[in-house]
């Protein structure tokens, strides 16, 4: 793996060939290394217009060439080793890793598990020894008798609509799940559920899709990071794209802030301009 944005004077160095461990040099990156260049921000920003309180929110996504999310149903097989360890990474970060309810179904969701690697860093900031997984779901079609609610090292969150089932609510709570509503009716509400999660103290947060998901945090406006690998593949089909749902308005503008490259794929992290 190598960086090739932001440009600094080790990345000239590198080009140089002065330094042959330097940033432009293909190597594999330690799981510090990774952890570094993916640091959350250092004050969390609190008191936005948009999105009151302090949390922020990032996605983690990949795509083909040509735009697919997803092939035969799921991200792995445009997936690699390097996007897995930043996947890793990513979590290894975050208070809380959100998910959309297919999303938990179609990839086997089981439970966060503690890394050594992250551990020090982990509670040098305050966290959990993992992170907790926040299942987002309107109509709690869930397995509660799926390791993800009955053995997690951190209980799961189920984020529904004070409108959800009540018998589907009792067996979340009944199999050790914490509900957590943020909605009227069955809809969840993406910002409201990122203040909800943020007011239990989980304001470094992660989603991993699907689609459908990352499209209604795009349309609340509460997206602050999209870390993107693009995958040096071509799919064809019909394969959903990284966000989906209904259109914004307007466009919002994100910056690039890094760049890695490993074998063909490149690992992306955009910023909101405004963040």
């Amino acid at each position: 793996m190598r960086s090739l944005f932001p440009v600094t004077d080790l990345t000239k160095s590198a080009v140089g060939g002065e330094d042959p461990s330097g940033p432009l040099t293909d190597r594999e990156w330690s799981l510090d290394e990774l952890a570094e260049a993916y640091a959350y921000p250092a004050d969390l920003p609190a008191g936005k217009a948009r999105r009151p309180g302090a949390a922020w929110l990032r996605a983690n996504m990949v795509s083909t060439l040509d735009g697919a999310a997803q092939h035969d149903g799921r991200s792995q097989g445009i997936s690699c080793a390097a996007d897995m360890r930043i996947f890793g990474t990513l979590r290894g970060l975050a208070d809380v890793v959100i998910a959309g309810a297919e999303t938990v179904r179609l990839e086997g969701y089981r439970p966060a598990r503690a890394r050594e690697a992250f551990a020090a860093r982990r509670a040098a900031a305050g966290q959990s020894p993992a992170p907790a997984l926040a299942v987002v779901t309107g109509s709690m079609d869930l397995d509660f008798s799926l390791p993800l609610f009955t053995e997690p090292l951190v209980p799961t969150l189920v984020v529904t609509g004070a409108g959800a089932p009540a018998d589907r609510i009792t067996a979340a709570r009944q199999a050790g799940a914490e509900v957590v509503i943020a909605g009227e009716g069955t809809r969840v509400d993406p910002a409201r559920a990122v203040r909800e999660l943020a007011a239990r103290g989980l304001r470094r947060q992660l989603t991993e899709g699907g689609p459908r998901l990352l499209g209604q945090f795009v349309a609340a406006d509460v997206l602050d990071e999209l870390c993107l690998t693009v995958s040096p593949m071509l799919t064809a089909g019909d394969a959903q794209r990284i966000a989906g749902g209904p259109g914004v308005a307007v466009p919002e503008r994100f910056s690039l802030t890094s760049l890695l490259e490993e074998a063909g794929f490149l690992f992306t992290r955009y910023r909101r301009t405004d963040s």
